[in-house]
């Protein structure tokens, strides 16, 4: 434990607390407690925190128990008021933490989010500052267990094993609410995009190679749809979360919860965070298998692919611009090179890209990890739990970031557009039924031949001028508007 207090300059006063190991010796002015203490030094710090949401649904889940054994007669008054007391004012920090305000509560939640012990050492945590805050205000000092204890009070009639899951799972919700709105919120702009460059006649391709004509509104049309596709099935996703295992303690089975408590701490837990939690209809099933997650988070990750299709279609169509296609235009975010004056790099879809990337990387672990419980439990939940959420906060901010600081400042080359479908071949196709077949391959071949764009070609043999084909082609693929310049 040295390492962790040689941090501390000032004089520290020891308070003395013990489990079934050992004693050990705390700083007096700790709020967690020997379990938490212990976790800190078994297991490397990685550097990162607990999910704050999930700190947050914990104290929810502790409240519903704590709110459940007082109604029942379990939990005296005496000790319910502080310990409801008490989460509320971690609670309160929490939320002050999520708002990036203030992160004192990390000076309480002190385990590393990588932890063995399925999440005890989380649980071990929260019963401990919830303890420890709820003496405070009753005017006793931290440790005094024998007062209100960690274990016997603030855990009654739970287990590690149902109430991690079900905090877990509150955590999921709310976050999914979050990122199916992220997906509202990019969605929104690429329709604004889809209607704003309705007319702009470009060049199709397909296999990177040059394909019949294409409006620009069309293209992000389809990149609309396929958001409003993960927007949809995200929202729906949460209907496979809200089945928790609360009340089914250790295996399943609420072993050391009375049939009230099991019966009635889900309405409760439900009447608190205002979400649609229901008891599974099978506790034991519940508790050791984690397919829904594996399913929802195959959801994200389907999400995150459209973002990956999406921002690699941008950057090859904003690509050069004087090299490449350039046929739209990224609002320049950054200077995007130390020794070439001017360059500008699509550095937000590059972040996009990287964080849709490692969600991918996150969903292949989950998976494994799922898969990877034995008999009555799975030992993995904390990495699970905690690349889960990572993946939906890292998203929901991505896109919020994508909608705002790139697509909504997309410009059009409109001159780009014209001179690379004017110029290719690949408007061909569209004039066979027309011209008929024969014809329009003489003129193919004659551009070919001449090594001069194919408009030119077309110009040279007296069929169609610059003016006549653009008009010619946006009526052959239905769009009535004219073509903007």
């Amino acid at each position: 434990m040295e390492h962790f207090l040689t941090f501390r300059k000032e004089k520290i006063f020891m308070r003395q607390e013990f489990d079934s190991i050992g004693t050990l010796l705390l700083p007096d002015d700790a709020v967690y407690g020997i379990h938490a203490f212990r976790a800190l030094d078994n297991f490397p710090m990685t550097n990162e925190r607990v999910n704050l949401h999930l700190i947050k649904a914990y104290l929810l889940v502790k409240s519903a128990a704590a709110e459940t054994n007082y109604k029942l007669g379990f939990l005296s008054k005496t000790k319910h008021e502080p310990i409801t007391k008490a989460i509320d004012i971690l609670i309160q920090e929490t939320e002050s933490a999520i708002k990036r305000e203030s992160f004192s509560i990390f000076e309480k939640i002190i385990v590393d989010p990588y932890q063995g012990g399925a999440g005890t050492s989380l649980n071990m945590n929260i019963n401990e500052i919830i303890a420890n805050t709820a003496l405070q205000l009753k005017g006793f000092k931290f440790g005094a267990y024998e007062v209100i204890n960690p274990i016997d009070d603030v855990n009654m009639s739970q287990s590690t094993n149902d109430t991690y899951p079900t905090a877990f799972k509150v955590a999921a919700i709310y976050l999914l609410r979050e990122l199916t709105e992220s997906f509202a919120a990019l969605q929104k702009e690429l329709q604004e995009k889809e209607n704003k460059f309705g007319g702009v006649l470009k060049l199709g391709r397909t296999q990177l190679q040059d394909a019949v004509p294409i409006t620009l509104g069309q293209e992000f049309g389809a990149y609309s749809q396929a958001i409003a596709r993960d927007r949809w099935r995200l929202y729906n996703g949460e209907e496979r979360l809200r089945s928790v295992n609360l009340g089914g303690t250790a295996v399943g089975n609420f072993i050391s919860a009375e049939r009230d408590y099991v019966l009635s701490v889900n309405t409760e837990l439900r009447k608190i965070t205002g979400l649609p939690i229901a008891k599974a209809e099978d506790l034991i099933d519940a508790t050791q298998n984690l397919d829904v997650v594996v399913e929802v988070h195959g959801l994200i990750k389907s999400g995150a692919i459209s973002l990956i299709k999406i921002c690699n279609d941008l950057r090859l169509l904003s690509s050069g611009p004087q090299g490449g296609i350039g046929e739209i235009n990224l609002p320049p975010m950054q200077a995007g090179s130390s020794i070439m004056p001017g360059k500008v790099n699509p550095v937000i879809l590059e972040n996009a890209i990287q964080v849709a990337e490692l969600v991918k990387g996150h969903d292949v672990v989950i998976s494994n990890l799922a898969g990877a419980g034995n008999l009555e439990l799975n030992s993995f939940l904390p990495l699970i739990a905690h690349l889960f959420l990572k993946s939906m906060e890292m998203l929901r901010d991505v896109n919020y970031n994508l909608a705002q600081k790139c697509i909504s400042g997309i410009t059009v080359n409109v001159e780009r557009c014209r001179q690379n479908l004017l110029n290719s071949t690949a408007t061909a196709a569209s004039l066979i039924t027309k011209f008929g077949y024969d014809k329009i391959a003489e003129v193919v071949k004659y551009s070919e031949t001449k090594k001069i764009p194919f408009i030119t070609a077309l110009k040279e043999k007296r069929i169609l001028n610059d003016k006549e084909l653009l008009e010619f082609l946006l009526k052959q693929i239905g769009v009535i508007n004219e073509q903007r310049s």
